[in-house]
């Protein structure tokens, strides 16, 4: 699998809240409209600049806060290609294996604002075009692999009904 994209760049322990607002989380369950908001209290315009596809790195401890879905929902539904971070915390990265998120971890230091970047599951490295340098990723297991493939848990489970371990 790969994924190619344009880097929207942030620092370390970007939480869930904001990745989304609090001030949105409860206010409607259209995940799209949810999505028009990511990042807006970093970032008022960010939703415009973001495309389809577009790669979030972040430094470490991405997604720390609450435990709330939205914050992985609005990533995914806002068509985010991938996370990029040097790590994650624990119940975001479960949350967004579950909704078939891809999220990576890897030294995020070279890679910056704007650059453009292609990811390979499968070699376990992220290219980056703009500098010409190859990244190491630290690889996903198979299993989670085939989760995010078939777009998250439930998918996955309505199509093998069990866990191929």
């Amino acid at each position: 699998m790969e994924i190619m994209g344009k880097v929207h760049k942030f620092g370390d322990d970007i939480n869930t809240d904001y990745i989304i607002s609090g001030r949105y989380k409860f206010k409607t369950l259209d995940m799209k409209e949810l999505a028009s908001h990511i990042f807006e209290d970093i970032d008022p315009d960010f939703s415009k600049k973001i495309k389809p596809g577009d790669i979030i790195v972040a430094g470490s401890n991405f997604g720390c806060g609450s435990s709330r879905e939205q914050a992985v929902l609005a990533l995914k539904y806002a068509d985010v290609g991938a996370v990029i971070a040097k790590s994650f915390a624990r119940i975001f990265f479960r949350n967004g294996i579950n909704v078939g998120l891809i999220l990576i971890e890897a030294n995020t230091d070279n890679i910056s604002q704007d650059d453009f970047i292609k990811i390979n599951l499968k070699q376990g490295i992220i290219i980056n075009q703009t500098k010409n340098e190859t990244i190491e990723i630290t690889p996903l297991p198979d299993f989670l692999l085939e989760i995010i493939n078939e777009g998250g848990i439930i998918n996955y489970l309505k199509k093998y009904k069990d866990f191929k371990l």
